[in-house]
């Protein structure tokens, strides 16, 4: 099994910095800069786990998350939310959707990477990054 994670932002730079470190930890990484491109993306490539921005163009972090979740393709890939949205109800409604974690920016990239690789851990995936 490959280690393919999904980074969702439509901030480049956090894309890239996102992108970089994952790389760094031997993880291979598809970027998507909004909700639909995301779903799209998630259902073809089938990742290990997805770190999602709620603050997407199109569809919100919210709406990819539910659908994610409904689609029989995706609904057992891990979802990390990462975004600006820091009310508890923000979070809240994230995890009642679906998502597995939520983090808010500011972040550490490191944080992330050993989040998503935690996460990955619990769903069963094989042969992770150490």
């Amino acid at each position: 099994m490959t280690n393919r994670v999904l980074v969702v932002d439509d901030e480049a730079d956090i894309a890239e910095l996102l992108t970089y470190n994952f790389q760094e930890a031997g993880y291979e990484v598809l970027a998507a800069s909004d909700g639909m491109a995301a779903v799209s993306a998630a259902q073809r490539w089938l990742p290990e786990a997805i770190v999602l921005d709620l603050n997407l163009p199109g569809l919100d972090g919210f709406a990819v998350c539910e659908m994610l979740r409904v689609l029989p393709s995706t609904r057992d890939i891990p979802i990390l939310m990462l975004t600006a949205f820091a009310s508890e109800e923000s979070r809240a409604v994230g995890l009642k959707l679906g998502a597995n974690e939520y983090l808010t920016k500011p972040f550490s990239p490191r944080d992330v990477v050993t989040r998503v690789r935690e996460l990955m851990r619990q769903s069963g995936a094989h042969g992770l990054p150490a």
